[in-house]
């Protein structure tokens, strides 16, 4: 931790005793935390409420794709600019800003009467998770000083938000089965006004940072990571195509708009992302494998939840029953790791659990409409996910490690954006592989016959699975060479150079 940020971090729990300060850090863990779940959750929340949003406001497919991925654009697309605005502009006030954005957003689009009003209410909802997201990573190296105090934080704020997936499709599905569909976003106004009201009294605040803001960088960054996601996941889309002018459009725009966005942060004084934060072998290998990390793990995601109901025939419920175990496994791994990885290693406990995840992966490829529950998904998921849960802990400790202070918000930023670019990704990949085994199957005539539907898809999502063991597998290759060992830690922490050949 560099000597400028330890007063912010001692201005983060001022009190008489230690006590004191100690209470008043965890109110601000839970604070930043649930935050973060929050906008996680909104990700997935809305999935299984899709058919009784439809009902209620007559929408038309195109629509009901927009009411997604409006959101996923936003969040994923501003993510960069509001990392930097938080440095520029104070962190806790760019998290509060975009804490409120949230909330007003989830109330007018459960109240919404209209298609339009409420795919603008879920894009309102992207940008105010973008704004504040990072800010919120951000805050947690600036109120817990590096070493095993950052570490716990950490653990504890990965693991609470690694859970909000599994929690929006739990929360969804119960909300689907028992209430109005309008409260999957009405669930986020009274966590979002008490989160509003407990922030400025625990989380410090960050200076303002004086000097011309980077227009060139945040245009040519912002519009190619948003024209990037839209193609992605329009492109990806069961009816979606890669040779559709909107996709293609996207991809040559972000195509170009990205080397522009390099060379102005090549030339900026003060830039959107200092291309410094990439000269950490270290650090630009934690972004690439948590990229890998998630195309792999999205995609899993979202067509094991796609088998799930449409080859089994699982209600919405039932679907996020299913996934609470998994989830409680994620949670578990991501809680743990901090230990684990002190015990053993970063890169060890990465590379073991990315072995552990696709030897499951591997395992699910083989599921298909006859196989049974417990040895066809559950325990090869068990695998799956408590491999994965290991990983988050020691790639987000390593993304932040050594960050300057105010570059800790751009840092938050890119580590968020490695995440829903690679999310994004997945979904093009692996939804490129299903999509085109089920619609050979139709053209075969194999997708026509009895149950023909249910097996093109358990084939086509069995490929997938293959696809995304490859990607883990990855992964793994990119963490075994670019993460430090324990010895190179070591070094670091004490001003000595690791012996040769053993970093």
């Amino acid at each position: 931790m560099t000597a400028s940020s330890q007063p912010a971090a001692e201005s983060a729990a001022p009190g008489p005793s230690t006590g004191g300060a100690g209470r008043r850090r965890a109110v601000a863990l839970a604070v930043l935390s649930a935050a973060q779940l929050m906008f996680l959750l909104d990700a997935t929340i809305v999935n299984v409420a899709l058919p009784a949003v439809q009902r209620s406001l007559e929408l038309s497919g195109s629509d009901l794709e927009w009411v997604v991925a409006s959101y996923s654009i936003a969040f994923g697309g501003l993510l960069l600019l509001g990392g930097r605005l938080g440095d520029l502009l104070g962190r806790r006030r760019v998290f509060l800003a975009g804490l409120l954005l949230f909330t007003v957003a989830s109330l007018l689009g459960g109240l919404a009467q209209e298609p339009w009003l409420l795919v603008a209410c879920r894009t309102a909802q992207g940008v105010g998770a973008a704004a504040a997201s990072p800010a919120a990573l951000a805050l947690i190296t600036v109120t817990f000083p590096e070493g095993p105090e950052r570490e716990r934080a950490v653990g504890w704020y990965t693991a609470v938000a690694t859970a909000g997936g599994g929690v929006g499709l739990l929360a969804g599905g119960l909300v689907t089965a028992y209430a109005s569909w309008r409260w999957v976003m009405f669930v986020n106004v009274p966590l979002g006004v008490l989160l509003l009201a407990a922030t400025p009294r625990v989380l410090p605040e960050t200076p303002r940072r004086r000097g011309a803001f980077d227009t060139a960088g945040a245009l040519t960054g912002t519009l190619a990571a948003l024209l990037l996601v839209g193609a992605l996941i329009n492109g990806s889309g069961e009816d979606g195509s890669w040779t559709a002018p909107p996709v293609l459009a996207g991809l040559g725009g972000a195509a170009v708009l990205l080397p522009a966005f390099v060379l102005a942060e090549r030339r900026g004084a003060r830039p959107l992302v200092p291309l410094r934060l990439f000269a950490d072998r270290a650090r630009l290998g934690t972004y690439a494998t948590l990229a890998l990390i998630s195309t792999a793990m999205f995609g899993v995601f979202f067509f094991l939840t796609l088998f799930l109901q449409r080859v089994w025939g699982y209600s919405a419920l039932d679907t996020a029953l299913v996934y609470l175990p998994l989830t409680c496994l994620l949670v578990a791994g991501a809680r743990y790791a901090a230990p684990l990885a002190a015990a053993f290693g970063a890169r060890r406990l990465v590379c073991a659990g990315l072995l552990v995840a696709a030897a499951g992966m591997l395992w699910l490829s083989g599921i298909d409409g006859s196989g049974g529950w417990a040895t066809g998904m559950f325990v090869p998921s068990v695998l799956v996910y408590a491999g994965l849960g290991v990983t988050g802990v020691p790639l987000t400790l390593a993304a932040l490690a050594g960050v300057r202070e105010e570059d800790s918000g751009a840092a938050s930023g890119l580590f968020s954006m490695a995440r829903q670019i690679g999310g994004a990704t997945g979904l093009a990949v692996l939804g490129t592989v299903v999509w085109s085994t089920v619609r050979a199957a139709d053209g075969t005539g194999g997708a026509d016959a009895t149950g023909g539907a249910e097996a093109a898809l358990a084939d086509g999502i069995g490929r997938g699975l293959v696809a995304a063991t490859v990607v883990t597998l990855l992964a793994l290759l990119v963490a075994a060479v670019t993460m430090p060992g324990r010895r190179a830690v070591a070094a670091a922490a004490t001003g000595t150079a690791a012996p040769p050949g053993r970093r």
